[in-house]
């Protein structure tokens, strides 16, 4: 089953903590998983931008607004506990959505504060936290990206293309490259060094070709014979902005040469900043619990 969103875990938290003791907000959502048969698959599942747990990260949002609501306290750092109001609330027997937290003037406070005053309704039935909001926005906002720098891509010539490939590998912390003479190559486009040191060499094989295009195997045993040399080199790198076919990957892999299409090649240009700028920074940051730990 899907994971639960955050304004689906209110009952659960609740219920949890109705014994009235003091929890550790850690075996809360333990608790949680074992009471909402939550697998390991599921429970290891992370955020896109990486590091915290999706079903983490929900238990600490219903956290948040239970508190906002004064449903729940904090009566010390990393702790929960229910509130009388909390007790009221799962004793009424309903069912606990954002609209039902709207009727504490504290909740309703905190999200006048955080949403647009003319669609009040659409953020009291949002199933998001904040936190995937801004990972979904963020990864729509590359995913479109992605696809501009593979037009423009298109757009220049196969010898640009070739350029490109190299600078890629030096921004990703690989050594010197050049891009081999137009002719004469033998079919490698481009050889650079596996570290800054000079250490081995890799070949690279680029090819700009139409994205809907998909690459078969003898594409990549070509390569495969070019690696031969002389010099035989053991690494290669294949990338295109075109697709492989699953018999090419195969092969790839069997070979040890490295394959990226279109969309790895952009991916990996956005997170190397080579061909984009950055156009706004937003910072989000939390509570230093180190600061505030007494000795």
């Amino acid at each position: 089953m899907a994971l639960p969103k955050y304004n689906e875990l209110y009952q659960p938290v609740l219920s949890i903590l109705s014994d009235g003791k003091v929890w550790p907000i850690r075996k809360v959502w333990e608790k949680a998983g074992e009471l909402l048969r939550i697998s390991p698959e599921e429970m290891a599942m992370t955020l896109p931008s990486g590091g915290m747990g999706v079903f983490v990260n929900r238990i600490g949002w219903a956290r948040t607004y239970l508190k906002k609501a004064g449903l729940i306290d904090s009566p010390k750092r990393g702790f929960v506990q229910i509130t009388e109001e909390g007790r009221k609330a799962l004793e009424e027997g309903v069912e606990i959505t954002n609209s039902y937290l709207m009727r504490y003037p504290s909740f309703a406070e905190f999200q006048n504060r955080t949403v647009p005053q003319d669609k009040p309704e659409e953020v009291q039935e949002v199933s998001e936290t904040p936190q995937e909001t801004l990972d979904r926005v963020y990864k729509t906002i590359n995913s479109e990206l992605a696809e501009e720098l593979l037009s423009e891509i298109m757009r220049q010539s196969p010898g640009f293309f070739e350029t490109l490939v190299v600078d890629l590998m030096k921004a990703m912390g690989y050594g010197d490259g050049f891009v081999t003479k137009a002719s004469g190559d033998d079919g490698i486009d481009g050889i650079i060094h596996e570290d800054k040191l000079g250490f081995n060499l890799i070949y690279i094989q680029a090819k700009r070709w139409n994205p809907s295009v998909s690459i078969g195997k003898p594409e990549i045993q070509k390569f495969a014979g070019a690696m031969m040399g002389p010099p035989k080199i053991e690494k290669g790198l294949f990338i295109t902005t075109a697709r492989f076919s699953q018999g090419a990957r195969a092969y790839g892999e069997a070979q040890h040469i490295i394959l990226v299409d279109g969309q790895k090649l952009t991916e990996l240009m956005i997170e190397y900043g080579l061909g984009v700028t950055t156009q706004k920074t937003y910072l989000i940051k939390r509570v230093d619990s180190d600061y505030f730990a007494e000795e």
